[in-house]
């Protein structure tokens, strides 16, 4: 399986992801269901966008993500 497993490509399809759930159009729901559809949203969008900005390497078989979560500013880093 990870010789088979493309990396790059996998990455690319969380980020495609991530696009698709930004651009999902609202069902015709209200009320409570709206908003939980929209957190629903939210949260998948997040976790792509995530993976999509991950850094990955694969080595002896184990599949690593690295993702850097600090904010792009500089704000809140040490030092």
């Amino acid at each position: 399986m990870a010789e088979e497993l493309d990396v790059d490509a996998m990455i690319q399809r969380f980020r495609d992801r991530a696009k698709a759930v930004r651009n999902r159009p609202l069902p015709p729901v209200a009320g409570a269901e709206r908003q939980q559809f929209i957190r629903q949203a939210q949260l998948d969008y997040q976790d792509f966008a995530i993976i999509g900005d991950a850094e990955a390497s694969l080595d002896g078989g184990i599949l690593t993500l690295r993702v850097d979560l600090r904010p792009k500013d500089g704000a809140g880093t040490d030092g």
